[in-house]
C-alpha cells in the first residue's frame, strides 16, 4: 500500500517531510470541513479540510495545508478525482500522546474522473488511518454533517407520569433562579433550522443552537436545544412530535432573532421567557413521545397551516407569511452567496430558485429557497415532485411578479417525505391533489427544466445609487475592483454588482461544437400556422398545464446568414404567414405528410422543433469606430465572457434524472458509487449569445461578458419579464433582457440585431453583471441589464 509505506516512513525522515517527484495516484474519497483551530500569529483561513484518499488498499484523512485550501474552494480539488500528492509532511499533536496526521502540502489532479474508484466495491470499509470526530458541511454551516447526528424514533416510551406536569401560561409567573421545574408536556408547531455560532477560541465541541415553537392548550412559547444535543435530537424533533421535558431552564428571550408567524393558530404565545434544553448544569431530559402514546386527553392542540393559492398571491401584503403547495415545474442549480456579516468565521448561504404551479392560477409561483438543514431533500427537488413549502415570506416586486423567500423557520417536504406530515389532511392540500389528478405526465414534462443560470427579481426600470439606503441596492464597483471579485469568488457562489462605461464591441457567437447555427429559420411548406417561431412572446403566463397543447418551435433569435439567405427566409416567412388551417383534423393530415417528406432526413437545431432547416454560422460582430486604438492603450482585458453549459437550463427526463440532480446541485462532500453512476448529462449545444466587451468608464480596463436573451416563452427567465414592447435594437434587448414579439416582422436574425449596435456608440452605460464561479478556472460572467445613463437616479447624499 502506497499510503501505508508513507505513513510508516514519514515520521523516520529527519524532517518528517516526504517530496516525491512521481507519485501513485490516489483517489480523493471525501473532502470535510471544519473551524480553523486558533494559531498565533495571522489566521490565514477559517476552516480547515482533512482529505479523505485511498490507494485501494488503505485510506488515510490527510489534513489539507492552508495554501491549498483555494484548490477545494474552486472545487478544483473534489471528491472523485484522482491525484497524486507531491509533497507531504507528518504533524506530531503536541498536545497529545501518540497523535498526529499526514499534512498534504502539494498536490497535482491526475484526471477528471478516478480510474481507481470504480475498482473498489466499497471504500468505506478500508482501513482509515487518522480520524477526527465533528465535521462541518462542506458548503454551509446549516446542514447536519456525519453519523453524529442521529435519525430515526428513539427506543420505546418510558412510562411517563403525567399528573405533575405544568402549563406554558405558568413559566411566565415562575421565571426565578431557586424555582425547580416541573416536567412539560408539548408538541412543536414550528422548527427553526440549525444556527452553529462556532468561533476562533470557542471551548465548545458542537456549538449549534436551534429554537421550536411548542405548544399546550394553555399558548405556545420557544424551546431552544443546545450545543451537544443538537446532534441527538435535532432530527428526531419533527413538527406534529410530542415531548416530555425535564430537567430543563428557563431564561429571559433573545428579541433579536426571527420568529415564525403564528396568528393563524389563535393561541395565546408567551414570549417573555423561553425554554433552554442543555447539555449539562442541568442535563435535560428529553423524551420524545410516540405517535401512538399520545392520548387525547392531554389537550395538546393540532399542527395548524395557512396554505395559500397561486391565485390569491398578488393580493397578500410585503413580508407576511404563508405555506404553499405545488407541482415543480423548473429547478434551478444551487448556489451559494456569502453572508452579508461577513465576519469571521466567514459563512455561506446555500439556495436555489424553483417554479412550481398548483392548478389556481396561469402563473407559477417562484420560490427561493435557501438550505432548511434538511440536505436529503433540499438536494433531491425535481420537477414532477410535489413539494410542500412552510412559512415563506412573501416578497411583492414593483414591476414584476411576486415571489416567495424561505425563512429561518422554513420547512420542505416533496415526494417521498409528505406521510405522517401533519399538512396532509389540510382541504387545500387535498384539494391540490385532486387537481393533480386530471393532468397528463407527458404534458407537464413538455413544460419543465432544470439548472443554468437564474436571477430574480429583474432589475428595476431604474438604476439607482443611495448613500443612505443600500438595502436592495446593486452595488456600483470600479472597474479595477472587478479583476478581485472575479478572484474572490468561491465554487459556485453568487455575486450581482455593476460597473459603469461603454460597450466596445460585440460578438455573435454559437456553440463551437456545432458548427452551425442553434437558432434556425422555420421553412417548412405547408403546415405552420401561428406555432411558427415569430409568433412566441416573452409571457408572464406560462400555458395551462392541464390541458395538451402544440410543441414550441424553434428559438425567434436567428443565427448570421448572408443577405441571399435572409430574403429567401423572409419570402418564405411571408408565405407561411398566410397560410391558414380549415380545422385540426387537416392539420394533423398535414403534419403527417410532412413528416415522411425530405425534410424529416434535414437536421433540426431547434431544441424542440422536428421541421427546421438549419443555417449555416457565419461570424457576425460589431465594434465601436474607437475600440481599436482603445484596444492598444487598456492595462488589462478579463476574459470571462463566455457561455457554459452550466449557464444554460436543460428539458428535464426521467431517465436522466439523477444525472441532472449531480449537474445542478454543489459537488457531495463524500464519493459514492450511486453519485458516479449518475454521469454529467451529455454536452448539448449551447444556443446562440452575444459576448460584449465593456471598456470601463476611464478606459484602462475592459471586460468580458455573455448576452442571452430571453427568446423562448417556455424560458424559465421569462416568468415575470415585463411585456412592454420594444424595436429590437441591440439596446433595447440589452436594457429588456429579451427579444420583443415579432408577430408582424417574422423572424429576427442576429444580424439585424448587431445592425442596429452602432447605437451604442460613445454611450455611457451602467452594466448590471451576474458572477458565479462554477469550478476550477470556470466562472461565469453575464450581463443582466444594461441601463443608459438617463435611467440612473442619484441620491442628492451620494
Amino acid at each position: 500500500s502506497f499510503l501505508q509505506r508513507t505513513l510508516e516512513r514519514l515520521p523516520s525522515t529527519q524532517s518528517l517531510k516526504l517530496t516525491a517527484e512521481e507519485a501513485a495516484p490516489v483517489a480523493v474519497v471525501a473532502i470535510q470541513r471544519y473551524l480553523s483551530e486558533p494559531t498565533e500569529g495571522q489566521q490565514l483561513d477559517s476552516y480547515s479540510y482533512d482529505v479523505t484518499i485511498t490507494d485501494g488498499v488503505w485510506r488515510a484523512k490527510c489534513f489539507l495545508h492552508p495554501s491549498l485550501n483555494h484548490l477545494v474552494h474552486r472545487n478544483t480539488l473534489r471528491t472523485g478525482t484522482d491525484v497524486s500528492v507531491r509533497q507531504c509532511s507528518f504533524v506530531y499533536n503536541e498536545r497529545r500522546l501518540g497523535h498526529g496526521y499526514i499534512c498534504i502540502e502539494k498536490v497535482e489532479s491526475s484526471a477528471e474522473t478516478s480510474s481507481l474508484l470504480p475498482r473498489i466495491n466499497n471504500p468505506s470499509s478500508l482501513p482509515m488511518l487518522v480520524s477526527r470526530k465533528h465535521y462541518l458541511s462542506l458548503w454551509n454551516n446549516d446542514d447536519p454533517e456525519g453519523d453524529m447526528w442521529i435519525s430515526g424514533s428513539a427506543s420505546p416510551d418510558p412510562v411517563l407520569d403525567v399528573s405533575k406536569v405544568t402549563l406554558l401560561s405558568s413559566l411566565e409567573s415562575s421565571f426565578r433562579a431557586s424555582w425547580k421545574p416541573l416536567p412539560l408536556l408539548v408538541k412543536i408547531i414550528h422548527k427553526s433550522r440549525l444556527r452553529y455560532y462556532g468561533k476562533f477560541g470557542l471551548k465548545i465541541d458542537y456549538p449549534f443552537q436551534t429554537y421550536f415553537e411548542v405548544a399546550d392548550q394553555s399558548g405556545t412559547m420557544s424551546l431552544v436545544l443546545w450545543n451537544e444535543l443538537c446532534p441527538e435530537y435535532y432530527l428526531r424533533m419533527n413538527v406534529g412530535a410530542v415531548l416530555y421535558l425535564q430537567n430543563y431552564t428557563l431564561k429571559q428571550s433573545y428579541s433579536n432573532r426571527s420568529r415564525p408567524q403564528m396568528d393563524h393558530h389563535r393561541m395565546k404565545n408567551f414570549t417573555s421567557v423561553e425554554i433552554c434544553l442543555n447539555p449539562r448544569n442541568p442535563a435535560a431530559v428529553i423524551t420524545v413521545v410516540s405517535p401512538k402514546s399520545v392520548l387525547p386527553q392531554w389537550g395538546l392542540p393540532e399542527v395548524s397551516y395557512q396554505f395559500t393559492a397561486r391565485s390569491e398571491l398578488e393580493k397578500i401584503s410585503n413580508g407576511s407569511a404563508c405555506d404553499v403547495i405545488g407541482l415543480v415545474t423548473f429547478v434551478g442549480r444551487v448556489e451559494r452567496v456569502r453572508s452579508k456579516g461577513n465576519k469571521a468565521p466567514e459563512k455561506y448561504w446555500t439556495y436555489r430558485w424553483v417554479h412550481s404551479v398548483d392548478g389556481t392560477s396561469d402563473r407559477p409561483f417562484i420560490l427561493e429557497l435557501f438550505s432548511s438543514s434538511q440536505p436529503e431533500i433540499f438536494n433531491q427537488i425535481c420537477p414532477m415532485t410535489y413539494l410542500v413549502c412552510t412559512q415563506m415570506r412573501v416578497c411583492q416586486v414593483e414591476g414584476s411578479l411576486p415571489y416567495l423567500t424561505s425563512s429561518c423557520e422554513t420547512e420542505i417536504f416533496i415526494t417521498g417525505y409528505h406521510k405522517g406530515q401533519p399538512y396532509v389532511s389540510d382541504p387545500r392540500v387535498k384539494s391540490f391533489i385532486q387537481w393533480t389528478k386530471t393532468l397528463k405526465d407527458n404534458v407537464v414534462l413538455q413544460k419543465t427544466a432544470v439548472g443554468g443560470h437564474y436571477c430574480y427579481p429583474p432589475p428595476p426600470r431604474r438604476f439607482s445609487q443611495s448613500a443612505t439606503d443600500t438595502s436592495g441596492q446593486v452595488p456600483l464597483v470600479a472597474a479595477s475592483d472587478l479583476k478581485r471579485e472575479l478572484e474572490s469568488l468561491q465554487y459556485r457562489e453568487h455575486k450581482k454588482l455593476a460597473i459603469q462605461g461603454e460597450i466596445a464591441a460585440i460578438r455573435y457567437r454559437n456553440d463551437p461544437k456545432k458548427g452551425r447555427s442553434v437558432f434556425s429559420v422555420m421553412v417548412t411548406k405547408e403546415i405552420v400556422k401561428d406555432v411558427c417561431c415569430c409568433s412566441f412572446q416573452v409571457s408572464n403566463e406560462p400555458q395551462d398545464y392541464s390541458s395538451d397543447t402544440h410543441k414550441d418551435p424553434a428559438d425567434c433569435l436567428m443565427s448570421p446568414s448572408s443577405d441571399r439567405s435572409k430574403a429567401n427566409t423572409r419570402k418564405r416567412t411571408n408565405q407561411l404567414r398566410r397560410l391558414k388551417y380549415k380545422n385540426t383534423k387537416e392539420r394533423e393530415e398535414q403534419e403527417e405528410e410532412e413528416s415522411a417528406s425530405a425534410y424529416e432526413q434535414q437536421e433540426c437545431q431547434g431544441p424542440r422543433c422536428n421541421v427546421c432547416v438549419p443555417l449555416d454560422s457565419v461570424a457576425s460582430s460589431w465594434e465601436s469606430s474607437s475600440w481599436s486604438k482603445q484596444r492598444e492603450e487598456i492595462t488589462e482585458h478579463l476574459r470571462h465572457g463566455g457561455l457554459h453549459q452550466d449557464s444554460v437550463s436543460r428539458r428535464f427526463t426521467f431517465d436522466e434524472k439523477s444525472a441532472l440532480l449531480r449537474w445542478s446541485n454543489l459537488q457531495p462532500t463524500r464519493w459514492t458509487p450511486q453519485a458516479a453512476a449518475a454521469a454529467a448529462p451529455p454536452h448539448t449545444p449551447s444556443p446562440g449569445h452575444y459576448q460584449l466587451t465593456i471598456l470601463g468608464i476611464n478606459k484602462q480596463i475592459a471586460v468580458d461578458a455573455a448576452f442571452l436573451p430571453v427568446v423562448r416563452a417556455d424560458d424559465p427567465r421569462a416568468v415575470g419579464l415585463s411585456q412592454d414592447p420594444h424595436d429590437n435594437s441591440m439596446l433595447s434587448c440589452l436594457s429588456s433582457g429579451f427579444l420583443c414579439p415579432l408577430r408582424r416582422f417574422g423572424c429576427l436574425l442576429a444580424e439585424e440585431i448587431l445592425a442596429t449596435a452602432r447605437g451604442l456608440e460613445n454611450t455611457h452605460v451602467v452594466c448590471v453583471l451576474e458572477l458565479c464561479q462554477l469550478g476550477g478556472d470556470k466562472v461565469e460572467v453575464l450581463i443582466n441589464k444594461v441601463y443608459r445613463v438617463m435611467d440612473v437616479t442619484l441620491d442628492s447624499a451620494s
